[in-house]
């Protein structure tokens, strides 16, 4: 981290931002500028990865390094980039087409082998850039150019495939909840491994109020809870709801009823290893259950970026360095051509 003092206008490009008015994108562009301003790290030592989608146009708009690259390929080439230079910051920017439909492959491999880049999953369900068909996480029935008649899939839950590989910490914002994007970005950020921020994300144009439950800051109060570590689950209004575990699973409770107090509560453990309760807690959804934003998951594992390095001292320390010639002729298979 820099000690120089940065401000989001600092990461900020010049490049007019072309995105249709009132996207999600915008919020979540002005969002990760006020992030990485508070994280401090120097611009010239960031670099952001994109696919391609609407989202993926948003390396244009950071005053730091980027690769518009292609498509559902975002993930691998994000990977190359950290290890072949560790000490840069690496964001990752997908929509759910291009990270979860072609570039699903490379999402789970980058979340198994943990390495350190922070992945930001703008989730709209539905393929923007290409007008509105159907993608890998859009309910199933919903009606678009390529399902006239409803889909007959069932979709993506990202967390699900994010904690199934592996995924070492997941979190969840809203792209019009500046406050809580910010935390959670700054949150990616600061955790070592790979890191996937779902951005419960609007696109206005073909699949408009698919977040309606959550548009609002009073939508939010009563349809989410914000999860923080250490903290027990409470959400509402007025605070008036919470979690409890019920067998196996979780349930809703007013307190105040049935004598039930805050003690009563659980407390989220974000560190806990076992991710049984923070799949429990990633898939609550209405209307039964708030949706969790927030850090759901932040677990520190060995980082593949940081392993190979290890491993390159560790070889060099047994083995004296040779040259090119020196290791043709150990192979005893070499042969001149006359």
């Amino acid at each position: 981290m820099s000690e120089t003092l940065y401000t989001a206008k600092d990461y900020k490009s010049d490049q007019y931002v072309r995105w249709c008015p009132g996207c999600g994108d915008h919020a979540l562009l002005n969002s990760l500028h006020k992030a990485m301003a508070d994280i401090g790290v120097e611009p010239h030592n960031i670099a952001v990865i994109s696919g391609i989608g609407c989202s993926s146009r948003l390396p244009y708009y950071m005053n730091t390094y980027g690769f518009h690259t292609i498509h559902g390929r975002a993930a691998a080439i994000a990977t190359g980039v950290k290890v072949a230079n560790p000490k840069l910051t690496v964001w990752q920017v997908s929509g759910d087409g291009d990270g979860l439909a072609i570039g699903g492959n490379h999402f789970i491999h980058a979340l198994r082998r943990n390495v350190d880049i922070n992945i930001i999953l703008l989730n709209n369900q539905i393929y923007g850039l290409t007008k509105g068909q159907y993608s890998p996480t859009s309910p199933r029935g919903l009606v678009t150019k390529s399902s006239p008649y409803g889909t007959v899939e069932d979709p993506f839950r990202p967390a699900e495939l994010a904690f199934g590989a592996r995924g070492r910490f997941f979190a969840r914002c809203v792209d019009v909840d500046g406050p809580g994007a910010v935390e959670t970005l700054t949150a990616s950020a600061k955790h070592k491994g790979a890191s996937v921020v779902e951005v419960l994300q609007n696109c206005v144009i073909f699949n408009d109020g698919s977040q309606s439950r959550l548009a609002s800051k009073a939508d939010r109060a009563k349809n989410a809870i914000y999860l923080k570590h250490g903290q027990p689950m409470i959400f509402g209004e007025n605070n008036e709801y919470g979690l409890m575990q019920e067998g196996f699973g979780l349930k809703v409770v007013k307190l105040g009823e049935n004598g039930i107090t805050e003690k009563d509560l659980l407390v989220h453990d974000a560190y806990c290893e076992d991710n049984t309760l923070h799949m429990k807690l990633a898939l609550m959804d209405g209307p039964d259950f708030p949706v969790a934003l927030g850090v759901i998951r932040d677990v520190i594992a060995p980082t593949y970026d940081e392993s190979v390095y290890a491993q390159i001292e560790e070889v060099r320390a047994k083995k004296p360095d040779r040259t090119l010639e020196e290791m043709l002729m150990m192979t005893c298979e070499t042969w001149e051509i006359k």
